[in-house]
């Protein structure tokens, strides 16, 4: 029953691989670093999200063990019965303190926090401004709401605001919702202007920092520090897994907002808790953020940022609009994006390729993300990969 039941994935996955749409992950064996071994080959890596280096770093390290030592390996229960621990607490002070909000609620992950999120605050008689280009954990949580999705254009808060005189009235409720740091093309949302738009239209103001946490701001308090509006931005979702180096994701905001998502975030209600290893190292991951090593950290991310950035567009290659360590390197359809990736990895470098439905059929790409743990040698090594391959595949 259940092969019959079952049987038209052969078809499905077959037309799924004919389309060039399949994934199949190369396994990285040995630490998450500037350079790492994969699929056994060492590389330099431009494909992951540590930016920091963190998740490698001593005091994480240290503070992962020490938890286990003292609260085993699991928290043994969702956090509304039995597995919130004091250091689930002590995470949450820490994350509202750092954010400058009343509160803040750790969720399993970033994904899993916009979905509860967005979901319990509006329902079927609300209406969601969702940007065009936001994450996927944005849209299902938009759907999962049963609330009406009206998309604006990217990164156009004029068209948002003539959306919102057209439409915000006919709603009770409406939530207006924007990624920081786009994760597919590196630019930064016209936050100030959404701001502006949602105090204007007595909307829920929301953003999702998983790529701006420990990136932007001071210290990478994120995007709402950086562009300096406390107060004004209602929803902060962030990360605890890129920059921070651990896994999770979370929401700061009024202490009202965080007991409202205790009752009703149900990601938050029938899950287990964060393991003791992963809370305590994202703990030691904000406190180390907020050092001078820290503030090193996120200089030297910068610092590579523009490096790399600069010799990319200086051998010709299209980067599109990005403001930050996400660089795409856009070389139109899927078969030029995935020929880059293939070739640059014989050459020692990953960078993944991003293809249709991820991204419009005529932008297909290489996705490079530089990170504090890169030097410039590295760096240095993979645009002169960039030049060779591209040359090759006459790219530039």
């Amino acid at each position: 029953m259940t092969a019959k039941a079952l049987g038209f994935l052969d078809q499905e996955l077959e037309e799924i691989r004919k389309q060039g749409f399949s994934w199949n992950p190369r396994t990285l064996q040995g630490e998450q670093g500037g350079r790492a071994v994969f699929d056994g080959h060492e590389v330099v890596n431009l494909s992951s999200n540590n930016y920091l280096g963190l998740t490698n770093h001593p005091k994480l390290r240290q503070a992962a063990k020490q938890a286990v030592d003292a609260y085993g390996a699991g928290a043994g229960a969702v956090r509304p019965i039995a597995g919130t621990m004091t250091l689930h607490r002590e995470l949450e002070e820490r994350i509202a303190r750092f954010k400058g909000t009343e509160a803040a609620l750790v969720f399993q992950s970033g994904f899993a926090a916009n979905q509860g999120t967005i979901q319990s605050l509006v329902g079927a008689e609300d209406v969601i401004f969702s940007e065009e280009l936001n994450h996927g954990s944005i849209i299902d949580g938009c759907r999962l709401s049963g609330a009406k999705i009206v998309k604006w254009p990217h990164r156009d808060t004029e068209a948002l605001r003539k959306i919102c005189a057209e439409q915000r009235r006919q709603f009770r409720r409406a939530l207006l919702v924007s990624d920081a740091i786009f994760s597919m093309d590196g630019d930064i949302a016209h936050l100030k202007e959404m701001a502006e738009v949602a105090e204007e239209f007595d909307c829920i103001a929301m953003v999702d920092d998983a790529h701006a946490s420990g990136v932007l701001g001071r210290n990478g308090r994120g995007s709402v520090d950086h562009f300096q509006l406390e107060g004004r931005i209602d929803v902060q979702m962030g990360t605890l897994s890129k920059a921070l180096g651990t896994m999770g994701g979370y929401i700061a905001g009024s202490r009202n907002l965080i007991d409202f998502l205790i009752q009703k975030a149900r990601p938050f209600l029938l899950s287990t808790a964060h393991p003791p290893a992963v809370v305590a190292a994202a703990a030691a991951a904000i406190d180390l953020l907020q050092t001078s090593e820290g503030e090193a950290l996120i200089k030297r991310l910068w610092d590579n940022t523009r490096y790399f950035k600069d010799g990319l567009k200086n051998l010709g290659f299209d980067t599109g609009a990005s403001e930050s360590p996400i660089t795409p390197v856009i070389v139109g359809s899927s078969q030029n994006a995935k020929e880059l990736s293939q070739k640059l990895f014989v050459e020692g470098v990953f960078a993944q390729e991003i293809v249709f439905p991820m991204v419009a059929r005529d932008q297909a790409r290489v996705r490079t993300i530089v990170s504090a743990m890169h030097t410039k040698e590295d760096l240095g090594f993979a645009l002169n990969a960039f030049k060779k391959v591209g040359r090759e595949l006459k790219l530039i």
